[in-house]
C-alpha cells in the first residue's frame, strides 16, 4: 500500500504543471515584423550547421558502424541484411557498451546504454513483426547474439557512409544532423 501512495504522488507531481497550463488563459505572443523573423531563420540556419559541424561529423562517422557487448539477463540471437530482410528472436534486459549504431534522429549517440529485447522480428521484404530492441538502419547489415549473461551486437550501415560523406558539404540526407 506505501508504494502504491508514492507512485500516485508522483504521478500528481507529475500533472500538476498541466493541470495549472490549462486553467491559465494562453497569454498573447507579440510578433516580430516579417523581415525580424526572416532574418532570424537565416542566422539560425548558417550559425547552427557551423556551429556543430565537428561534432556532426564525428556522429557521422560512429554512425557507420554498431559495434556493442551487452551485459544482462536473456537469450536471443538475429541477422539482417538490410531492414526488409531480418530475423530476430528471444529477450533480454542489458546494459551495452560501444558504438551504438546509426542514430536515426539528431541525438547524441552516448557508447552507453540500456537495451531491451522481448518477441520476435521477422521482416521478408517489408512484411515485419517487431519486438522492442534498438533501432536499425535501413540498408544496414549485421547480427547479434545474447547468450546466458552477455551479447553483441555487430552491424555496417552503408547509407551512413554517404551521409558522412555529404556531411562535409553541408548535406543531410539521413537528417540526423544538430
Amino acid at each position: 500500500m506505501p508504494k502504491l501512495v508514492v507512485v500516485l504522488a508522483g504521478f500528481a507531481l507529475l500533472l500538476a504543471p498541466l493541470s495549472a497550463a490549462a486553467d491559465s488563459p494562453p497569454e498573447p505572443e507579440a510578433e516580430a515584423p516579417a523581415e525580424v523573423q526572416v532574418e532570424e531563420e537565416k542566422e539560425k540556419r548558417t550559425k547552427h550547421p557551423i556551429l556543430f559541424y565537428l561534432p556532426n561529423r564525428i556522429f557521422d562517422l560512429m554512425d557507420v558502424v554498431r559495434a556493442r557487448a551487452r551485459i544482462g539477463p536473456g537469450i536471443g540471437a538475429g541477422v539482417r541484411a538490410t531492414k526488409p530482410i531480418s530475423v530476430n528472436a528471444g529477450f533480454y534486459a542489458s546494459v551495452f557498451a560501444g558504438i551504438p549504431g546509426p542514430r536515426g534522429r539528431p541525438k547524441i549517440p552516448w557508447p552507453v546504454g540500456m537495451e531491451n529485447y522481448a518477441g520476435a522480428d521477422v521482416s521478408v521484404m517489408g512484411v515485419s513483426t517487431e519486438g522492442f530492441g534498438p533501432g536499425y538502419g535501413p540498408a544496414e547489415v549485421g547480427a547479434g547474439v545474447h547468450a546466458g549473461l552477455l551479447g553483441i551486437d555487430v552491424g555496417v550501415e552503408p547509407l551512413e557512409v554517404l551521409d558522412l560523406l555529404l556531411g562535409f558539404v553541408f548535406i543531410d540526407i539521413r537528417d540526423d544532423d544538430f
